[in-house]
């Protein structure tokens, strides 16, 4: 019996001046485990012209991460944190009741030729801490639990599994798991898992159960105990997923929340620039993205 629930096909993205390879959400599967939202950015080469710039927007009952494999990106938020983000790191931003953030090429790259490839995520907070104050944590590269066993190569981003646990401060079970091989080998790794999992195929090519899959394809599992694979030469998978929550997450724009009235709320106060809702970003007070009025509701 096959344990392939569902192929998710990227599906392109607009998030400002910049393509993305939207996987999550997804018609027939909202979430995996906590993560909410799954957007690939990239490959691309970016000319001058084509920094990226996506300024101040908003965020409720989530975490960010974002994780790079090339380029950089600069983050600044509404609680005062600045920070540029270089592949391998992870930025996580933590939104609670509200926060606000703008993601842009480094000013020292900005009349340069550059590259940017990496995910961008959301995971859903637990209904008890969807108002908690928001926080901002970046974990360097280095900080990142690394090992090599049976020449496959792993990396835990965040989470917990095989015993590790990631300096990445989550606030729910999860894992979002590296892997990086040379030979052709096989994985079973089931035991290590919990709740669910889907496989991201960024370089080369896995066989599973008889199939063989390749890039801008997610692969959700109905059990992630029995996660068996065999990847080709020269791959590399992206594993995540954990323990589903309880209650449905509703996401409007850049809002999540298990209660719509919320949303709702977050609606008004973006939409008024409601300050003590969504403060100014120290450093980018100059624009930001208007909620976009088909789902502004009537007063």
């Amino acid at each position: 019996m096959s344990n392939i629930e569902l192929i998710i096909e990227e599906k392109a993205a607009d998030i400002g001046n910049f393509l993305v390879g939207r996987l999550l959400p997804f018609r027939g599967k909202r979430a995996v485990g906590p993560f909410v939202f799954i957007d690939h950015m990239g490959p691309a080469k970016l000319a001058e012209h084509q920094n990226l710039d996506v300024p101040p927007h908003p965020h409720i009952g989530l975490s960010t991460l974002t994780y790079l494999f090339e380029g950089s990106i600069f983050h600044r938020d509404s609680l005062g944190s600045a920070m540029e983000i270089q592949p391998g790191a992870v930025n996580w931003m933590t939104a609670g009741k509200g926060v606000v953030h703008s993601e842009r090429t480094p000013e020292y790259l900005r009349t340069s030729d550059t590259s940017l490839h990496g995910f961008q995520i959301w995971v859903g907070l637990p209904k008890e801490l969807e108002q908690m104050e928001p926080e901002f944590h970046h974990t360097e590269a280095s900080a990142i639990p690394a090992w090599e066993e049976n020449n496959v190569q792993y990396k835990l981003i965040a989470g917990e599994a095989f015993g590790k646990k990631s300096p990445v401060p989550v606030y729910s079970k999860l894992f979002f798991i590296e892997i990086k091989n040379k030979e052709k080998t096989k994985i079973n790794i089931g035991e290590h898992l919990f709740g669910e999992v889907a496989m991201y195929v960024l370089e080369g090519t896995v066989n599973l159960e008889g199939n063989e899959f390749g890039s801008k394809q997610l692969l959700v599992a109905k059990n992630a105990t029995l996660c068996e694979f065999e990847m080709n030469e020269n791959a590399t998978v992206y594993l995540f997923g954990g323990e589903p929550f309880p209650e449905e997450r509703y996401i409007f724009w850049n809002f999540v929340n298990s209660d719509r009235d919320v949303i709702e709320q977050a609606k008004l106060d973006w939409h008024d620039q409601n300050l003590s809702a969504f403060p100014k970003v120290a450093g980018d007070e100059d624009e930001y993205v208007a909620l976009p009025k088909a789902i502004l509701k009537h007063r």
